[in-house]
């Protein structure tokens, strides 16, 4: 499959609003409960993408994209949910993950990427050198992965 950029945004775009539609108004229950040691339950999920959001995907491209010579990725700590969203409720967690992807998304479009640009790279802290094709891909299959 050929990657495409705009392809990419419209699955981005749909993100919150599913979200949204399948879990506001659901029970506490359904949305705090998890499958056990180690495992994320709904609300915990959706407070990933959105500290994802705040710190990851484009920070990342803007290093990528940057003419620094440093192009090494800052780690991204895959649990800072747990006491970003502490005293907030799914409503909060929805609503502000609506509003940065929406940010995130103008930026995205902003940066105006061409072809060329998507081969650029930076170097992941765990994977070593990745493109920002490879860096968009993620993006899209994270969300994915976590709906």
């Amino acid at each position: 499959m050929k990657y495409n950029l705009e392809e990419a945004i419209v699955i981005l775009e749909k993100t919150p609003e599913i979200l949204l539609l399948q879990l506001k108004d659901l029970p506490e229950h359904w949305l705090t409960s998890n499958e056990g040691h180690e495992t994320w339950s709904p609300f915990d999920v959706v407070g990933h993408m959105l500290h994802g959001e705040k710190t990851d995907w484009i920070a990342r491209l803007e290093i990528i994209l940057s003419d620094s010579e440093n192009k090494t990725f800052k780690p991204f700590d895959r649990f800072a949910q747990i006491e970003g969203s502490k005293g907030k409720t799914i409503s909060q967690l929805l609503d502000e993950f609506l509003i940065v992807r929406r940010k995130n998304l103008d930026i995205l479009r902003s940066k105006n990427i061409r072809e060329s640009d998507l081969e650029r790279t930076g170097i992941h802290p765990k994977f070593g050198t990745v493109t920002l094709r490879n860096l968009l891909a993620t993006w899209v299959a994270h969300d994915l992965n976590h709906m």
